[in-house]
């Protein structure tokens, strides 16, 4: 006889079983056992002061240090990816569904760590937004900061997603400094658990910045405090309720809730059969009632369509659902797979008869199970379920109730308003989606749609290959919605990030921001000397500065640069239009000549480490430039962001572009990839 597996929580340093033998864990397709689970005799309190402390470690790392580690940790949980496969078909996920949480997850990972190491400074601190001068001589001036809170985040996660719920919500918080503790949902929690192993094996996480509590939170959250942040995925009811738990309400603890939702999907009225629009149309919809069996927050749960194509619609709908294979998900032919329980099969049945009272089934029958594969009892089969209501409007169950399954109603609408209005019935979903060719319906849909809806996609011919379609939650894109949606948000690239940082508005001089943000402020101490260029970043330290020569522009100069560029825009060339022009009072220099010009008064033209110029942020002319004026540059080392396991850094530089009124004419950052050391070390060895 096998001896059962019993799941461990990895908590304050170590893996620890529950003190009983806990409840017992079902394949989703055959019914037998897979693993126990229980979390009873674990001392929350500890865990939280665990990863409180481990903290520390992880805030004296750079955005770099902690990309670099997500990089790690997602190649090494890739290499792992067929253990995860093959655990995941116990859930009843099929390869196609399995994809989407373990390598979709494994890429998000991947997609912060990349994000972390391109768009943050290799430093602790974010700056936020411009600096705000707060006097007229600019010596008091403030500066909005983010640093990391100094708490533990608890991410209690769903079913549906084993890894992609863990790691789509650990990757951010990590980037930002703070220590995790993932709660998964007990169905399924055996992949996560395997999964937490194999990131702990790997040894590269600080001790204490992942812990996973396999059962019941117990009174965790009890313990939460000013510090620490909560997120929560599943249903409205109980992230209502652990939202307004005393402790995350007296301690004003972060809290985000990403709940189901029922998601809209609208057909316009120009996507009529036989075009691209339609067909798409028709796949989206059976590709989201059948992944993961109809289980995804983000499925299409409300099918809205012009009252014309209605019956076609259905129709086409019917004919492609029938053909979707039932059965065990590690079967070659199978197409769907079967719900996560007998208990969410009984759920979801018991939704679809709150549903009837408003709309009648249009395809498929809940009662009824027809498999390819696996016996459809032991196993948690249904096939997919297409509903219609005729009267949306009146069918109030259609935008309250949602069966989390293989369950959709398809709804009429006569006009782009109504449509927009049954949308917005569902009183905020995650996401919306909209199948159209025509612009101006494509404007009126999203812009009626978008303030209910955290994520609205427009399906087209254009994109029919390209998209990643209505259900697919994206890394650089935010996951969340409004009301009933949970009110949160999640990822959206560093703004995920930025949610688990505390932003500060740091007030005083200038020299002293400068020190507590690591990044030069005008007013700030500057140093002259050997011109920066020359310094490699061994040598080169933040306010170091170059002010150049002067040079006068010509006549000669602005007619050369125009008919060398093509540039004879007529403020330029023509007297009589640029004195015409409000803004002008004769010909004027061009803009980017003045760039040129300025590079060539502060470059340093010898082989050194400056080794390449890649960019300009922020460019901006702010007064116009006449023939006879001379323009000098002051140039200032303004951030400076050494590059992880490379011989080189990002260097930011302010350059301000003055007349000879001392006028600023000219203002922007310069992006320049400077030597660690110079000669390089491959140089210096060769």
């Amino acid at each position: 006889m096998t001896t059962l597996r019993r799941l461990e929580s990895y908590v304050c340093g170590g893996w620890t079983p529950g003190a009983k033998e806990g409840q017992t864990l079902l394949d989703a397709a055959t019914g037998a056992p897979v693993a126990l689970i229980d979390s009873t005799g674990l001392d929350f309190a500890a865990v939280l002061q665990h990863g409180r402390a481990a903290g520390a470690s992880l805030r004296t790392m750079t955005f770099h240090e902690r990309a670099g580690m997500l990089k790690a940790l997602g190649l090494a949980l890739m290499a792992r990816k067929e253990e995860f496969y093959a655990e995941s078909l116990h859930t009843g996920a099929t390869r196609a569904d399995g994809w989407v949480d373990i390598e979709g997850g494994i890429g998000t990972m991947l997609a912060f760590a990349s994000k972390g190491r391109r768009e943050l400074p290799n430093a602790r601190v974010l700056t936020d937004g411009e600096v705000e001068v707060l006097s007229k001589d600019g010596s008091f001036v403030a500066q909005h900061i983010l640093s990391p809170l100094e708490g533990v985040a608890v991410h209690i996660n769903a079913f549906n997603f084993p890894i992609w719920g863990m790691l789509e919500k650990i990757a951010p918080t990590l980037l930002a400094g703070l220590p995790c503790v993932v709660k998964p949902a007990s169905q399924t929690a055996y992949l996560t658990e395997l999964c937490v192993r194999r990131i702990i094996d790997t040894g590269l996480l600080p001790e204490g910045a992942l812990q996973l509590i396999c059962g019941s939170v117990g009174d965790l959250l009890d313990h939460v405090g000013e510090q620490d942040a909560v997120t929560f995925t599943g249903s409205a009811w109980t992230g209502r309720k652990l939202k307004t738990h005393p402790a995350v309400v007296a301690n004003s603890v972060r809290f985000t809730m990403e709940a189901d939702s029922l998601n809209a999907s609208i057909l316009g009225p120009d996507a009529v059969p036989g075009t691209a629009e339609f067909d798409l149309f028709v796949r989206e919809v059976a590709r989201e009632m059948t992944t993961k069996a109809g289980q995804k927050c983000t499925a299409i749960r409300r099918v809205i369509a012009p009252r014309a194509q209605v019956q076609a619609l259905v129709a086409a709908l019917r004919e492609r659902l029938d053909k979707t294979a039932l059965g065990l998900p590690g079967d070659e032919g199978t197409r769907m797979g079967p719900l996560a329980s007998l208990d969410q099969r009984a759920e979801v049945r018991e939704r679809i008869r709150d549903l009837q009272a408003v709309a009648e089934i249009v395809a498929g029958d809940p009662d009824a199970v027809r498999v390819s594969s696996g016996d459809s009892e032991r196993g948690a089969f249904l096939n997919p379920v297409l509903m219609y209501a005729d009267a949306p409007k009146a069918a109030a169950a259609v935008h309250e109730v949602e069966a989390f399954g293989p369950v959709s109603t398809v709804m009429p609408y006569d006009d782009l308003d109504e449509a927009v209005a049954l949308a917005r019935m569902g009183r905020g979903s995650l996401v919306s989606s909209v199948f159209t060719g025509d612009e101006t319906v494509a404007e009126k849909l999203v812009l009626g749609a978008a303030p209910w809806h955290g994520r609205v996609l427009i399906g087209s011919a254009e994109t029919a290959k390209s998209s990643t379609g209505h259900g697919s939650p994206l890394a650089p894109l935010v996951h969340g919605g409004p009301g009933r949606a949970g009110g949160g948000e999640e990822m959206g690239g560093i703004r995920g990030v930025k949610h688990y940082m505390q932003r500060t508005a740091v007030q005083g001089a200038p020299r002293l921001l400068s020190a507590v943000t690591g990044r030069w402020i005008e007013g700030a101490p500057t140093r002259s000397g050997e011109h920066p260029f020359r310094k490699s970043l061994a040598e080169l330290r933040i306010g170091d500065q170059l002010v150049t020569a002067t040079r006068t522009i010509t006549l000669e100069d602005v007619e050369h640069f125009a008919h060398f560029t093509g540039d004879t825009f007529y403020a330029h060339m023509d007297q009589a239009a640029a004195r015409a022009n409000p803004f002008f009072d004769d010909r004027v220099a061009h803009g980017y000549l003045i760039a040129s010009f300025a590079a060539g008064l502060f470059v340093e033209p010898n082989p050194g480490p400056v080794l390449a110029n890649y960019g300009v942020d922020n460019l901006r002319f702010l007064s116009p430039v006449y023939f006879g004026d001379s323009l000098q540059v002051r140039l200032t080392c303004k951030e400076i962001n050494p590059r992880e396991n490379a011989q080189h850094g990002e260097v930011r530089w302010d350059c301000r572009v003055t007349n000879q009124r001392g006028e600023v004419v000219a203002q922007y950052d310069v992006l320049t990839m400077v030597a660690k050391t110079w000669p390089l070390a491959s140089e210096a060895a060769a």
